[in-house]
């Protein structure tokens, strides 16, 4: 049974969605209960405000939780911060950390919301608020739930927030598979980046995708995995770069669960980035991708040599 974090006030009411795809949360959570698999539902807790405002300027996050963001910076973000939009922005968060709480319990679980990779300490950016990765890094290692925490991009944009936010911290690690020439323009300095050319496809991606992490992760020694599992690398993808197809997708996410399985590491998902004109076929890949990486989990402990 896979664990699967979900809050009511992840979807936005009609009248409060900024964007068409502000609810692709709506579609993710109606896709995973149309799957057929049981399924472990699990109701986040928002961030608290001291967490928020140990990893985000304390006036951004004020400006947030209050929904009173200047323009400058809702243009940044894509969006208006009405207080729905808020207090969606401190439940997300606090989904990652529960999703990454229930990991270390059940081997994987995975958050419906989240991914927002490039918030960064005083604003937000690429449609994301508040930077849920970091946050859950962070609080775990603060609160002394993990030694050491691996944050695994691989979207096909940059994880610049995310690296940005926790360069400081020698107890969590960053690395970012991305599409070089993609979002965002000025490129921050993950622990590990591997900047691919544009087009790149399945077997060349799984190969860069291996050579690079699995001694990250032998070195690095995390006992968690926060993983950004964003579809985008797809190449029908309206915002990508790379030319991954579905069976490509599907042996990236096998490959990160199979690695963090083999090294008993506990993995939490969140899903990251997907665009195009069908919103219920995006929300359909990250459940995909959801039940990918649960499926490796569900199955007997491996033993894989990398």
């Amino acid at each position: 049974m896979i664990a699967v974090v979900h809050h009511p006030d992840y979807v936005l009411p009609t009248a409060y969605a900024p964007t068409l795809k502000a609810n692709k949360n709506a579609l993710i959570r109606d896709a995973m209960l149309a799957c057929g698999e049981p399924l472990e539902w699990i109701e986040p807790e928002p961030m608290p405000l001291d967490w928020l405002r140990a990893v985000h300027c304390p006036d951004y996050v004020d400006e947030v939780v209050e929904a009173r963001v200047p323009a400058h910076k809702e243009r940044r973000i894509g969006f208006t911060i009405t207080p729905p939009v808020a207090l969606r922005s401190q439940l997300v968060p606090g989904g990652t950390y529960a999703a990454a709480l229930a990991a270390k319990e059940r081997g994987f679980a995975a958050n419906t919301g989240g991914g927002s990779h490039h918030a960064l300490h005083d604003t937000g950016a690429g449609y994301c608020v508040f930077n849920d990765l970091a946050l859950a890094a962070v609080r775990l290692v603060g609160e002394g739930q993990a030694r050491r925490v691996l944050i695994v991009d691989c979207d096909v944009h940059q994880g610049d927030g995310t690296a940005a936010l926790t360069a400081g911290y020698p107890d969590i690690a960053t690395f970012s598979i991305h599409a070089e020439r993609n979002f965002p323009v000025r490129k921050a300095r993950s622990t590990l980046d591997v900047a691919l050319p544009d087009g790149v496809e399945d077997d060349e991606y799984l190969r860069l995708l291996g050579h690079h992490l699995v001694p990250l992760v032998d070195a690095f020694e995390p006992d968690l995995i926060l993983y950004q599992a964003g579809v985008d690398p797809l190449a029908d993808d309206r915002l990508g770069r790379l030319s991954l197809t579905q069976d490509g997708i599907d042996r990236r996410d096998t490959f990160v669960a199979t690695l963090a399985q083999s090294r008993r590491i506990p993995l939490a998902s969140t899903p990251g980035g997907g665009y195009g004109p069908d919103l219920t076929e995006i929300a359909r890949r990250h459940v995909r991708s959801i039940m990918t990486l649960g499926a490796v989990f569900s199955g007997p402990q491996v033993a894989v040599q990398f």
